[in-house]
């Protein structure tokens, strides 16, 4: 019989180390605290029999006791561990396990939030004059290694439909109205938010009175448009490797319900699970399923409730080096640190200059994926250069 796994007896040991050591401690019959115990005399609890021990009796008693109860809890600690290591290798890797709320991990208030924001800031890491950020990990041979994974020549868009329809989440919708002649449009939009898919460039966020690389706002982001660091400079567009990190598939349930956040243990197993490695120049996708929770259940308040990044996870985006970072919402709310609206927009815009994409539709893309069983593809981006503009509706697109 295997009883290392069962909590009863793992229970059982830690009361008779507790109680081992109470004995030891009060071993003479005559101490008031020994004598009021009921089996102060050595009463066995089984036969009732009457057996005095010296202190020099019980402290072997309780050695011995200890030892039991260690060895058996590290035979415990090993079979468990195991375990969890042996699923995760076979590629079955369960639901990674959760604390209470997402503000129980570092950072939990501004005071922490400025720490970690001034540990991983990329400012001046590519030059006082820098207005790239984190694109400038998007070499030439990054670039080549994204093309050759376009094998399938098969393209998926991961721009949602443009919504025309008003309501409490969409107060400003698509417009889109004939001119006269019916041979040209007038399109009226307002990208920013939780709806348009879009991309946000690095002067979207300031923060303190700073831009990304430490430009200060007062003088980047002005009534004509931001001075620096707008959305021109990606005129070029984006080539690069896209890695889809589906958290739904990884967890076995159809989508993840709002406010519920990723962390680096979360994206780690999709890892493993995938045999893939996040590395410098890559753009990461976040599929939380909003889109297919959308479809069941309709329309929710984002700013009440939506799945996302942990802040925390800010430092492994800087380790390894991700350049783009998308998702199907964008955020994760309610914010988890208190004092700080926004936290992981303003760590990945402002502190690390990482181009975000908000609002994709990644479910065509998932779908595409495991179909293929191909997490990684080539992804192409082009906003509209709009001088001083601080970011651009976008049809990104992934070609396998």
């Amino acid at each position: 019989m295997n009883l290392i796994g069962r909590p009863d007896f793992q229970g059982q040991l830690e009361v008779a180390g507790t109680q081992a050591r109470v004995n030891s401690v009060h071993s003479g019959p005559g101490d008031p605290e020994h004598a009021a115990h009921p089996n102060a005399l050595g009463r066995h609890p089984m036969t009732n029999r009457t057996s005095f021990q010296t202190p020099k009796s019980t402290a072997v008693k309780f050695a011995r006791r200890l030892s039991l109860a260690v060895f058996l809890g590290m035979c415990a600690y090993v079979t468990t561990s195991r375990a969890a290591s042996e699923t995760i290798a076979d590629g079955n890797a369960a639901p990674s396990a959760q604390p209470s709320s997402a503000s129980a991990r570092f950072p939990e208030n501004a005071v922490e939030f400025d720490q970690l924001f001034e540990e991983i800031k990329n400012w001046g890491r590519w030059g006082p004059q820098d207005q790239l950020g984190a694109l400038n990990l998007i070499t030439p041979a990054k670039r080549k290694q994204a093309i050759a994974l376009a094998r399938l020549g098969q393209v998926v868009s991961l721009a949602h439909p443009l919504l025309t329809e008003g309501s409490e989440e969409n107060g400003k919708p698509f417009e889109f109205t004939m001119n006269e002649g019916l041979m040209t449009d007038t399109y009226k939009f307002n990208y920013h938010g939780f709806l348009l898919t879009h991309l946000d460039a690095l002067c979207h966020f300031p923060y303190k009175g700073k831009d990304y690389n430490g430009y200060p706002t007062e003088t980047v982001n002005t009534p004509k448009g931001c001075a620096k660091l707008g959305v021109e400079n990606l005129r070029n567009g984006i080539v690069t490797r896209g890695i889809l990190i589906d958290i739904p598939r990884l967890k076995h349930v159809p989508y993840l319900e709002p406010g519920e956040p990723v962390f680096v243990e979360d994206l780690e197993a999709w890892e493993k699970q995938t045999h893939l490695k996040v590395s410098p120049g890559d753009a990461i996708f976040l599929r939380t399923g909003r889109w297919t929770r959308w479809a069941k259940v309709g329309p929710w308040s984002l700013v009440h409730g939506a799945a996302g990044f942990h802040p925390s996870v800010a430092r492994w985006l800087k380790q390894r080096g991700v350049a783009v970072m998308g998702s199907d919402i964008g955020e994760l709310m309610p914010s988890p640190v208190d004092g700080v609206f926004g936290p992981t927009h303003i760590l990945a815009i402002n502190a690390l200059g990482i181009v975000l994409l908000d609002n994709h539709d990644l479910e065509a893309l998932a779908e595409t994926a495991a179909r293929l069983k191909r997490w990684e593809f080539m992804l192409t981006v082009a906003p509209l250069p709009v001088t001083g503009g601080t970011g651009s509706p976008v049809n990104s697109l992934a070609i396998f």
